[in-house]
């Protein structure tokens, strides 16, 4: 089983902390659209069925015409063999939707939405230079609550000058409408973007770690009463409503990105990325070729994918696992790797799975690193 990733490589303003390929430059829409329908027929052979998961990211996909995503679905689902559960979603802008929008987004195939509201404050939209406002924010997800009963929000914490108060007012304000799904996210500097020259200029003043950290374990403990299941680290959702997308990509199912600056897995050992030029992916493909690149992964860096993963989900890693797929030496170096830590009461073991204990959790990834094959 496998997923499909779309990413769209247009957005009407660059948001300060993105550093994903997008263009607020237009020109090509269409042409783009046909190109990446066209990259789907030329790699219809990596698709591994049943299809589990259809994602629609970018940039701004929820900019599409409705009409394009019917007619992309009722090609995938002619052409592959799908999940009968199959989850199909579309990450959607407060600014670019209408009520009637989200209903016809759902008449097209979508059956769950992710809406990119970040926060409910105005000074927060203004430094990420979000294209929507607050009210905007509310309306929409008023649209959506009543339109889909499968929905998740992303929400940033750590945000510079915010307290403690502000965040709870961003949870609060959301939880009045019930989601079933969140996924949080603290802010990160990325090198090359314009919140990365203001950090550097002092114009913009992060919080400090432990600040961020008490804004997580805050979000943890409050998400945890109202019945959210922290499934994987940035991620939470009420039973029955984990993302199929986020859970298989922290399996290591595999997965087939079209569109410029897609990334695809094949499940075991090869990755490939496509080109991150709009102009030059499109060129490659009016020719019928893919401009991509490729890499194949050695044991080693399986394995260390496998922990830096496996740590981030609520199940753990599997000792057993490792031992199957990496051989009985890996499975001695990680346990040895790991008896500083549970001193340290960082992880734990639950049977054969190994877990991060609830006061180390903020620092799981700096700890999976400390685990990894060097």
């Amino acid at each position: 089983m496998s997923n499909l990733y779309f990413h769209y490589p247009f957005c009407k303003q660059a948001c300060h902390y993105c550093n994903f390929h997008f263009s607020t430059n237009q020109k090509g829409v269409d042409q783009m659209w046909e190109a990446m329908q066209r990259e789907l027929e030329l790699r219809s052979d990596e698709v591994q069925v049943p299809l589990e998961s259809i994602y629609f990211g970018g940039g701004s996909p929820s900019l599409l015409p409705h009409d394009k995503i019917t007619h992309l679905l009722r090609y995938v689902k002619s052409k592959f063999s799908i999940h009968d559960q199959l989850e199909v979603t579309m990450e959607v802008n407060p600014d670019d939707v209408s009520k009637d929008y989200l209903k016809e987004l759902k008449g097209a195939g979508v059956n769950r939405l992710s809406l990119g509201i970040q926060s409910f404050h105005e000074k927060d939209l203004r430094l990420m230079n979000r294209a929507h406002t607050k009210d905007q924010a509310l309306s929409t997800l008023e649209w959506v609550s009543q339109t889909f009963s499968n929905f998740s929000v992303d929400l940033i914490y750590g945000m510079p000058n915010s307290t403690m108060e502000d965040w709870e007012e961003n949870l609060n304000r959301l939880m009045e409408f019930n989601p079933p799904h969140l996924s949080t996210y603290a802010l990160t500097v990325e090198e090359k973007t314009t919140l990365h020259h203001q950090v550097e200029n002092g114009s913009v003043l992060l919080l400090e770690e432990e600040e961020v950290k008490a804004q997580y374990d805050f979000l943890i403990k409050k998400l945890e009463a109202l019945d959210f299941v922290n499934y994987e680290f940035s991620n939470f959702g009420k039973k029955g409503f984990f993302s199929v997308n986020n859970q298989n990509y922290w399996n290591g199912k595999p997965y087939l990105g079209i569109g410029p600056s897609a990334h695809s897995y094949d499940g075991l050992s090869s990755r490939s990325w496509n080109v991150s030029n709009n102009h030059k992916y499109l060129k490659a493909i009016e020719n019928g070729i893919l401009d991509n690149e490729k890499e194949f992964l050695s044991t080693k860096d399986q394995y260390n994918e496998y922990i830096m993963t496996g740590l981030r989900k609520i199940e753990g890693l599997s000792l057993d696992h490792v031992k199957n797929r990496f051989g009985e030496m890996y499975a001695a170096y990680l346990e040895a790797q790991v008896t500083r830590h549970l001193e340290e009461r960082n992880f734990f073991w639950d049977g054969d799975f190994l877990k991060i204990t609830p006061k180390a959790k903020f620092l799981s990834d700096g700890l999976a690193a400390d685990l990894f094959k060097i």
